[in-house]
């Protein structure tokens, strides 16, 4: 697909993979790249599931430095944009998402985890949001997406002092959700996506509008957005197979189609 940045398709699952060594920095180029593989990700019909990847050795070290230390206000306004919109584009794929996270995912490649529904891990990853040791902040979701996932508090000592998060100490606060061995990681990722190969994908969709709209507003909107879901998913190929089955042959025994 792109120089950096590319969609590999198997078995239901599409694995988005980074690939700028030696640490996957998230330059103009790789944030254009993940969001036309976000967009194709989202579109293509043979996808159910997709993996977020850099590879054996890191996730992502975060932005550009050297890229970024010469920029002007303007330039850095642009790009930070563009880079937000990048990893809403991400966000937004309207199907399950994991990040397989190996070696470090470091400022915007924390950012890029965060994107995901569920974050897989080496046991030795580490993660981190030190942008204030180079005197600004997170600037593509560090302070919202992080304190929506794990609070307020704790992401303030990790915004405030840029320390490194060790992998135990990631999954204690809720940052990563499984750990595993180093090289088990992608195997880790792509057994945790593969169950949605042949899913009810109006449905996984649903489920994933519901509950991340549903964060962004009060709870009374929240459930009419839930109910609307809801209700609508009584227009699919999906439920009426699915609840066909239930009947005649009991639980977890359909086959979808994703219609």
């Amino acid at each position: 697909m792109g120089e950096f940045v590319s969609l590999e398709v198997e078995g239901g699952v599409g694995t988005i993979r980074l690939d700028r060594p030696p640490v996957n920095a998230l330059n103009n180029q790789v944030q254009a790249e993940l969001a036309e593989a976000a967009r194709e990700a989202s579109e293509r019909d043979d996808v159910r599931a997709v993996i977020l990847y850099g590879g054996e050795k890191t996730f992502a070290g975060g932005a550009d430095i050297k890229e970024m230390a010469e920029r002007t206000y303007p330039e850095i306004a642009k790009f930070g944009a563009a880079l937000t919109a990048s990893l809403a584009t991400i966000a937004n794929i309207p199907k399950p998402v994991v990040a397989a996270i190996t070696g470090y995912a470091l400022g915007g490649g924390l950012e890029l985890a965060l994107t995901a529904d569920r974050r897989i891990a080496g046991d030795n990853v580490k993660v981190g949001q030190p942008e204030i040791q180079l005197g600004v902040i997170p600037g593509a979701g560090g302070t919202q997406r992080l304190a929506r996932l794990i609070g307020p508090s704790k992401t303030k000592d990790l915004v405030f002092t840029g320390r490194f998060v060790k992998a135990d100490e990631a999954l204690a606060l809720g940052i990563l959700d499984e750990v595993v061995a180093p090289d088990d990681v992608y195997a880790a990722a792509h057994k945790w996506a593969s169950q949605f190969g042949g899913g009810p994908a109006v449905a996984l969709r649903a489920a994933k509008a519901a509950i991340d709209g549903g964060l962004d507003t009060d709870l009374a909107s929240g459930l009419k957005l839930e109910s609307h879901l809801f209700a609508a998913l009584w227009a699919t190929e999906d439920q009426r197979n699915g609840m066909k089955s239930f009947i005649e042959n009991g639980p977890g025994k359909a086959t979808f189609e994703g219609k």
